[in-house]
């Protein structure tokens, strides 16, 4: 049984609870998880993956199926999509995709051909980084590769690395790769998104960090530090994991951190927004509310 529906929208959105509540509520929609830091075993409170009360009362796929040391590949994402779906399949049911990751959507729905690796230029790509390079392989990337420099941040060297490690290597861009990003096929899933909001996400966006603090996200992060394996590269790139970790190993304040944590994930939910914002297959709605109704409407249709 393949995929069926999808919400998908910004982080803080609500699209998480909508999700939950229609799947409890139909009682056979199983939730696949699109997001690309909820794949990581103890990594539970910036992820803002459900509760094990929610996991006890709906089946979730793609959350907590790697240690922090592990690196997250699309590739490897992609294995892990088609496992959960079979999964889904074989009991029967019906899979909702949730999540505010557009590329993990599209590598999940449109079957994007993953780029060769070449570890000779990603060495000394990353050595530009060590030296304080990163500002000029953005710009690099910029000027080579545009579709692909607006969906990176400009401070996430992993991503930038990448990119320009697939250009340098085989001459072609990045975003050229798959069915190309700027282009999407005809699908058999009914998309829907919650659109971005600025004054309710970033009030959101704060109140949750705020309440993350409260409840123990330093102490998760600092036990996580000290785990066999440490984090990996792509675990160190979850927005407000990142900015503590300025905090616990670069001596940055805690207030400042803190607030850097906040300001990226804002910066997150825009970068979110206007990926998911160009794909035509979505409909969009206003709010949470209405995502719940509108996916209710959709499971009752034949």
């Amino acid at each position: 049984m393949t995929a069926r529906l999808a919400l998908v929208g910004p982080t803080a959105s609500g699209k998480s609870a909508a999700a939950h509540e229609v799947a409890l509520a139909d009682g056979n929609i199983e939730i696949v998880s699109l997001d690309a830091m909820a794949v990581y075993r103890g990594m539970d409170l910036a992820t803002a993956k459900p509760t094990p009360a929610e996991r006890a009362e709906v089946r979730y796929h793609l959350i907590d199926v790697l240690d922090p040391a592990e690196e997250l590949t699309i590739r490897r994402f992609q294995e892990l999509y088609t496992a959960a779906m079979a999964d889904v399949a074989a009991r029967g049911r019906a899979a909702m995709l949730v999540g505010g990751s557009g590329l993990y959507l599209r590598a999940a729905l449109d079957g994007l051909t993953i780029p060769p690796t070449d570890p000779a230029v990603r060495r000394a790509l990353e050595d530009a980084v060590r030296d304080g390079g990163l500002d000029a392989l953005y710009g690099e990337l910029a000027a080579a590769d545009p579709p692909a420099a607006a969906q990176i941040d400009p401070r996430n060297a992993r991503r930038v690395v990448r990119a320009l490690e697939v250009l340098r290597a085989t001459g072609r861009p990045f975003s050229s790769f798959g069915p190309g990003l700027s282009r999407y096929p005809a699908t058999d899933v009914a998309l829907y998104g919650i659109r971005f909001d600025p004054v309710r996400t970033d009030a959101a966006i704060a109140a949750r960090f705020e309440a993350w603090m409260a409840t123990g996200l330093l102490d998760e992060l600092r036990g996580l530090l000290h785990a066999p394996g440490g984090l990996s590269r792509t675990a160190r790139q979850a927005a407000g994991y990142r900015q503590l970790l300025a905090h616990l190993e670069g001596g940055v304040e805690l207030a400042a951190a803190v607030a850097d944590a906040v300001a990226a994930t804002r910066r997150l939910a825009r970068r979110q927004w206007r990926w998911f914002r160009r794909d035509p297959r979505i409909t969009w709605l206003d709010d949470a509310r209405s995502a719940v109704n509108a996916l209710r409407a959709a499971r009752s249709r034949p």
